[in-house]
């Protein structure tokens, strides 16, 4: 009998492949993969997770450029607590934060001033009455100079009271009306002196006086219209008084039909400080009325 010699390879076969799918270079790369996959030329870190290779990235060109927009990974929603430490690492966000931790603000509320009321009289401190009594001076004594001038305040206390020498040569005392004599310009006050501190306490006064125009005359000042009141031109006083409303009236007059007092009687002269209390009394009794109509007229004198 002969010898029977088998030649057995036992070389496991491979399964039959799959027709490849793709384009020529696409089947060409996967050849040669697997090529070096057998010998093992290629490791295991370097192998593709199976099933990958051999599907091709839809979004994928040729050389490697994307097609599509890559979708935006979720972000888990934060917690409260954990909101508000992580938006205090971003730049410009502890204040936000801050402010979101922090209650809602009032807003301030700002207080109007309140118109003043016309039957309410102002401060005393800032009502005072004016009266001067004057000399003669230059030719003839027709020139008219201050020698003593006299403030009160809105209840009648003694502000101011001091003669005053006018700077020409007194022509005429006055006596009969002024009260002035000479031994009242030994110590008087020099008019520039005077003068100052006149003003000094009639700025941002409202002075109240009769025929006051005069007394500024005298001053050589003129004070703001709207912080005059002239009780000879305040028709009120003229009507409670009795007496015609564009026709002026005498302090004297006045203060005997309002007041029912009697001033400048005698031939002593007349009182500078008497003569001013007079005249704050009687702007007194039509204060608020006076002062309502000048607040509805204020162009008005």
């Amino acid at each position: 009998m002969a010898d029977l010699i088998l030649n057995v390879d036992f070389v496991a076969s491979e399964p039959p492949r799959k027709k490849e799918s793709g384009s020529r270079k696409h089947r060409s790369f996967v050849q040669r993969r697997r090529a070096l996959e057998r010998r093992g030329v290629l490791r295991q870190k370097q192998l593709p997770p199976p099933g990958a290779a051999s599907k091709p990235n839809p979004k994928r060109r040729r050389g490697g450029k994307s097609t599509g927009k890559a979708k935006p990974t979720p972000q888990p929603t934060p917690s409260p607590k954990s909101s508000s430490s992580a938006s205090l690492d971003q730049p410009g966000a502890g204040k936000t934060a801050f402010a979101a931790t922090q209650p809602p603000r009032k807003p301030k509320v700002v207080a109007k001033a309140k118109p003043r009321d016309p039957s309410v009289p102002f401060q005393p401190s800032k009502l005072v009455a004016l009266d001067c009594e004057m000399v003669g001076t230059g030719p003839g004594g027709r020139t008219s100079d201050l020698a003593r001038c006299s403030i009160v305040g809105y209840d009648g206390d003694v502000l101011y009271d001091r003669y005053v020498r006018p700077a020409a040569p007194i022509v005429d005392y006055r006596t009969r009306w002024s009260g002035i004599r000479r031994h009242h310009m030994a110590n008087a006050v020099p008019f520039g002196k005077a003068q100052r501190e006149i003003l000094r306490i009639l700025s941002g006064k409202i002075v109240v006086g009769h025929a006051i125009s005069n007394d500024f005359k005298a001053l050589k000042y003129f004070h703001p219209k709207a912080l005059t009141r002239d009780t000879s031109k305040i028709p009120l006083l003229n009507r409670r008084g009795g007496f015609p409303e564009n026709v002026n009236i005498s302090l004297k007059r006045l203060t005997k039909e309002l007041l029912h007092r009697d001033i400048q009687v005698g031939k002593s002269g007349h009182s500078s400080v008497e003569d001013a209390r007079a005249t704050m009394e009687l702007y007194k009794v039509v204060e608020a009325e006076w002062e309502q109509h000048l607040l509805l007229n204020p162009e008005q004198d």
